[in-house]
């Protein structure tokens, strides 16, 4: 779908390169800018980011090339990169692209029509541009945190889906979308600044229309969907869990009938939030009363609502892959792409570069341009 867009990305953690791995399933040419290895330090594998793969599955499809940006020489390479690209992805705090000579202004003086994309937590210009956070705080400061979790737990999320991947790569990728579609049209670049702090503030509107109704107030675990006894996990006897969520009276309906609660008077009372923490406790007595597949099995197909909680492997393993979402590639677990497009191949796992895997291919191209 973006063939023939180049999109040239700086080595960073976890929101940017998954941006840029992104556009790279979606068709886009990226080459990825790593770091140069560096002298070995204990406890750290030289040139990797802490915690990541030497190669991450986040590069799969990327072309890679090694440059040291402080070097004049590399960040003058780095340039003639930028001039022959559509889109740039980078993740450092304001000014560190400025304090190298490769900030927006240095690039659009060599290609005014380039995307320049800017991935931070807080944003290029805020109170808190220049300090250090994780995924954990920026959804914290937008209140997208406030609602996560059972009433009485204290708010958790899995870890990266709201704030980095949900609130940070994919607006980036919005972004770059729309800025390379706007350039295409005017030849004028411009400037994405996505920060988390604010594509996960955006992603609460749904909510936010739920509370223009009066049905979201600020105390968690008395509105809907975050405190009903039909609108949560459950613990099962082999300590497994299913999720439900019944919201639409005529499956919830369908919810009890199936548990042989249907003539149950309390029961009826689905949206009486009074009665929420008791029916709570009773369905949490009943589901931990069998494993958690007596329960899957129990309600697959119906309209209940309800699921097993899986693992990525037990994912894998499920009926639902027939759609190959889940695949193994050489012993590493990973996701296709999403979305899908009528017309173009079966997606297979593309080859993970290794660091600086094609410099030599790709200075040679910059001697032809």
């Amino acid at each position: 779908m973006l063939h023939g867009i180049r999109i040239l990305e700086v080595e960073g953690l976890g929101p940017g390169p998954f941006a840029a791995m992104t556009l790279a399933d979606l068709g886009a040419e990226v080459i990825c800018v790593h770091r140069p290895y560096t002298p070995r330090t204990p406890g750290r594998t030289p040139g990797r980011t802490p915690g990541m793969p030497e190669s991450s599955l986040l590069d799969r499809g990327k072309r890679s090339i090694t440059l040291d940006l402080k070097d004049p020489a590399d960040a003058q390479t780095f340039l003639k990169l930028a001039k022959n690209a559509h889109g740039l992805i980078e993740g450092f705090r304001p000014g560190v692209m400025e304090r190298l000579g490769l900030g927006p202004e240095d690039c659009h003086a060599v290609n005014p029509g380039l995307v320049y994309g800017r991935m931070t937590g807080w944003g290029q210009d805020s109170p808190l541009a220049h300090a250090a956070g994780h995924d954990l705080n920026y959804i914290s400061l937008s209140g997208a945190l406030w609602y996560a979790s059972a009433p009485g737990d204290v708010p958790l999320t899995p870890a990266t889906l709201v704030g980095d991947i949900g609130g940070g790569a994919m607006y980036l990728v919005a972004g770059m979308l729309a800025g390379i579609l706007k350039a295409q049209s005017s030849g004028a670049g411009c400037v994405v600044d996505a920060a988390i702090y604010d594509g996960s503030a955006h992603m609460m509107n749904l909510l936010m229309s739920i509370r223009q109704a009066g049905n979201f107030g600020v105390t968690r675990g008395a509105n809907l969907l975050d405190g009903p006894h039909w609108s949560r996990t459950y613990a099962c006897a082999d300590g497994g869990y299913v999720s439900v969520q019944c919201l639409e009276p005529k499956f919830y309906a369908v919810f009890l009938e199936k548990l042989g609660l249907s003539e149950n008077a309390d029961f009826q009372q689905q949206f009486e939030n009074t009665v929420w923490p008791a029916l709570t406790g009773r369905l949490a007595g009943i589901f931990a009363s069998q494993p958690r597949d007596h329960w899957a099995a129990l309600f697959e197909g119906s309209d209940a609502c309800v699921a097993p909680v899986l693992n990525p492997e037990e994912a894998q393993a499920h009926a639902m892959n027939a759609r190959g979402t889940w695949v193994e590639e050489q012993g590493m677990l990973q996701a296709a792409p999403a979305p899908r497009f009528s017309g173009q191949p079966e997606w297979t796992p593309p080859e993970i570069p290794h660091r600086g895997q094609h410099s030599e291919e790709i200075l040679a191209e910059l001697d032809r341009e």
